[in-house]
């Protein structure tokens, strides 16, 4: 994969080491859902999630995992981000979900070894 090849919503682990050797440079989100965590990497022309090499999500049940794979392939840092919990249905207290941008604007900075 060159920096010139379009990128979907998936990719793999060797698919990004190989882009990331062509100057591929995302931005890199550890996204938690309840316990589960999903690596997205944003970039210029949309997101893409890491999959396995059938085109399955990879989750993760904690970031050690995560931290060292990523780390390993040169990435150095990513925001970490917590699904859209952002009322309370049982005390009936609205809200308003927040954007992506927002998310990763607002969202812990983790670094990876």
């Amino acid at each position: 994969m060159t920096q010139h090849q379009v990128i979907g919503d998936k990719i793999t682990l060797q698919e990004l080491e190989r882009a990331l050797g062509s100057g591929f440079s995302p931005l890199v989100e550890v996204w938690s859902m309840d316990g589960v965590y999903v690596v997205r990497f944003h970039h210029a022309t949309g997101m893409a999630c890491l999959s396995d090499k059938d085109g399955k999500i990879c989750s993760f049940k904690g970031t050690g995992k995560i931290c060292d794979m990523l780390g390993d392939i040169g990435l150095s840092h990513g925001v970490l981000t917590f699904s859209d919990q952002c009322g309370d249905e049982m005390i009936g207290v609205a809200g308003k979900p927040i954007s992506t941008d927002d998310m990763l604007a607002y969202g812990t900075r983790i670094s990876f070894h």
